[in-house]
């Protein structure tokens, strides 16, 4: 397929470029309550063609290869339209010629496993929120992903490298009376289906949380110092952080690259966060970005100090730096844009839990996630339980909590960080296009004065 897809880049004559082709198969079975509701197997595969001549750099996607010539023919032509508009001429970090096949290693590759086997993993990881007599309803489903991405550049490139993702995730909805509560169950990750098995005790702990917030009392309203625990901890660090780590959105935006300049003191001195998409066995690893660029561990902040930022080959040109290797693609359809791999807050080796629930005396310890959303400096996000701490005491379960805040102010008021990281098994981001293998996690948190909404 290498030689195939070097052919295609010969029809193009222009100052730079390159070619992704990716074969992309998808099961699904999906369960609503007890009823296997559906079962889907899909193959698709297809190009992203990129071309840069003279500064305007422009890509095109097409999925049959007789339609390469005329493919290749518009992204020159577009290519040529917009080196004579363009303001700023795109031109692309440096970044060293490879040639090599990756294959990651894989513990009971999806392929290996039958259909039949799948779905009975799913439906035994189901049954056990419907035994419980206070779940009404689920919606639990086994899906993968695999990835077959061939990549070759003009400049000499040619990489070969597999990615495969499996999970077991989905919804289950409880109900008491007229109070109604929903979890999220969410297990996976990328070196195999080894990641579903035996996964008993995680569904049957995160059941009895889901039931136990019928008994559990709304959050009174108002500003509290709480611990995140490792999930949330992690939404906090991508979505209220992450983002404005990735270049091309600060790019065009004066006031909010000021603000994330390197050198800014951005958080409090206890926190530190990497993104490294070379952590081994993760939901985020892989070995080569979608412009093939090696993935890199780059340090974002240390100590509070901005650091670092994430970077596509054009957005290291724009800013005087490297590329990283954090430009992805979700699949065949789209070209690359910056991405986080696996972004965490560090932890501190001498901090453990009991020692944060010391430290925050009183206050609130916050777990999971129900999603949230971002504005700008600005961020809202939905707990799925909590607890009462009463002089470092856990007590009372809480239900029903967002917290929201500024991320400025936020990651100054990081009192305290653990030592505990765990990182996420069902990641994901809907930047623009999903990446369901952007992972994130880290440590339980200790944050001062955080405004979380509830009742009054």
């Amino acid at each position: 397929m290498i030689n195939k897809i070097k052919e295609i880049l010969e029809l193009v004559e222009a100052d730079y470029a390159d070619i992704r082709y990716e074969v992309k198969r998808e099961t699904m079975a999906a369960f609503s309550g007890r009823e296997l509701a559906r079962v889907n197997t899909n193959s698709a595969d297809g190009y992203v063609l990129r071309v840069l001549y003279k500064g305007g750099f422009s890509s095109t996607a097409f999925t049959k290869s007789e339609d390469a010539a005329k493919a290749a023919a518009a992204a020159l032509a577009n290519a040529k339209l917009l080196s004579r508009n363009i303001k700023k001429p795109v031109s692309l970090a440096g970044t060293p010629v490879i040639k090599t096949e990756f294959h990651p290693e894989i513990s009971e590759s999806p392929g290996t496993i039958s259909l039949e086997e799948k779905i009975d993993l799913a439906r035994t990881y189901n049954a056990i929120l419907l035994n419980n007599p206070k779940v009404v309803t689920t919606s639990l489903a086994y899906s993968e992903i695999c990835r077959d991405k061939y990549f070759a550049s003009t400049e000499g490139t040619e990489i070969h490298e597999e990615l495969e993702t499996v999970s077991i995730a989905g919804l289950g909805t409880a109900k008491s009376g007229g109070l109604t509560q929903s979890a999220l169950f969410l297990t996976g990750g990328s070196d195999g289906v080894h990641r579903l098995r035996n996964r008993e005790e995680y569904f049957e702990k995160n059941t009895k949380f889901l039931t136990d917030m019928l008994s559990a009392k709304p959050v009174t309203g108002g500003v509290y110092n709480v611990i995140l625990d490792q999930e949330l901890a992690g939404v906090f660090t991508h979505e209220a952080f992450g983002h404005f780590s990735e270049a091309d959105l600060i790019e065009d935006r004066p006031e909010l690259r000021k603000k994330m300049s390197l050198g800014a003191q951005l958080g409090s001195e206890v926190v530190s966060i990497i993104d490294d998409p070379t952590v081994p066995r993760q939901l985020g690893f892989y070995k080569f970005d979608d412009e093939g660029v090696p993935a890199k561990r780059v340090q974002l902040m240390k100590k509070g100090v901005l650091t670092g930022r994430l970077h596509s080959r054009r957005t290291a040109a724009a800013f005087g730096a490297e590329a990283t290797g954090h430009c992805v693609a979700e699949d065949y359809r789209y070209a690359p844009i910056v991405r986080m791999g696996t972004i965490m807050i560090e932890p501190d080796p001498a901090t453990d839990f009991e020692k944060l629930l010391r430290q925050l005396d009183n206050g609130l310890y916050l777990c999971g996630s129900k999603g949230g959303q971002t504005s700008g400096e600005n961020f809202t996000f939905d707990a799925a339980w909590g607890f009462e701490v009463k002089n470092g005491k856990i007590g009372q379960m809480l239900r029903d909590i967002n917290i929201m805040g500024n991320m400025f102010t936020t990651m100054k008021n990081i009192a305290a960080v653990g030592n505990d990281p765990l990182l996420s098994e069902f990641g994901g981001c809907g930047k623009g296009q999903t990446n369901r293998r952007s992972c994130h996690g880290g440590p339980h948190i200790l944050i001062n004065g955080v405004v979380v909404g509830g009742v009054k």
